[in-house]
């Protein structure tokens, strides 16, 4: 990765790294996507693909601070943002492909926005805790329920201000059209089930379909025959694209 100070980091870069590392620090404490800027043209070099992790990078030390006036303990700050290398290793094995998604999702953490624990992280909201599912092993009951637990011990203690009533998720894994293809006992039908559903509407400005390869092949433009299939998911989300059909990103909720 190019270091600042070298010659791949003209006039143009620093003032669009400065500008960005202003803009994200702006909203401390904000819990909404945010864009760090502009799109930037990756092809041209290190230092273009990577300016906004020199912003998230640069933020470090300010987010930790907001965490310790909260008193979050370095082991939740740290693995909240151990999530930026996690999802450089997947654009990495996306080809670069994965990228656009994660520079606005990775304001969160900058931010002290969102917060991992267990096998969960959970993005403050109004009165919902919205879930998220890192890719970070199997999404056992057990773990899921050890995860809920924490979180509903971790934001009354460190932000007393905010009321959360529900917990809610928003994804293709709460698609029944999963019922179709997997087990009873897997652990996303049994994730599923914690979850009443809200009437299914057409998401404006994301594609179901590009979710679901993103998150189970971790490739957006691997034609379908070419794809390998090594478990029962990886076959049904094949197999439901080869038939014509299209997945469904729905949203969910439970009391907390």
């Amino acid at each position: 990765m190019a270091r600042p100070g070298r010659p791949l980091w003209t006039p143009e870069l620093r003032w669009l790294l400065d500008r960005s590392t202003a803009l994200v620090r702006a909203d401390l404490g904000g819990h909404g996507w945010l864009s760090p800027g502009p799109a930037l043209p990756r092809e041209r070099g290190p230092a273009w693909r990577h300016l906004y992790v020199y912003a998230y990078l640069a933020l470090v030390d300010v987010v930790r601070q907001y965490h310790r006036d909260r008193g979050i303990v370095d082991a939740v700050s740290w693995g909240t943002l151990a999530d930026l290398g996690r999802n450089l290793a997947i654009d990495r094995r996306m080809h670069r492909e994965g990228w656009p998604v994660m520079q606005s999702w990775l304001t969160l953490h900058a931010r002290g926005g969102i917060y991992e624990l267990g096998r969960l992280q959970y993005q403050r909201g109004d009165t919902t805790l919205g879930l998220h599912v890192p890719d970070s092993g199997p999404m056992t009951p057990e773990a899921v329920t050890a995860s809920l637990d924490e979180a509903r011990a971790f934001f009354p203690h460190h932000f007393p201000d905010e009321h959360y009533r529900t917990f809610s998720c928003g994804s293709w894994l709460l698609a029944p059209q999963l019922l179709e293809y997997l087990p009873e006992d897997s652990n996303i039908v049994r994730f599923q089930r914690r979850f009443e559903l809200e009437p299914y509407e057409e998401p404006e400005g994301l594609d179901a379909d590009v979710e679901v390869l993103r998150y189970v092949f971790r490739t957006l433009t691997t034609p379908l025959d070419q794809l390998s299939c090594r478990t029962v998911l990886q076959r049904a989300v094949v197999d439901h694209l080869k038939a014509g059909r299209h997945w469904h990103w729905r949203r969910g909720r439970f009391p907390i």
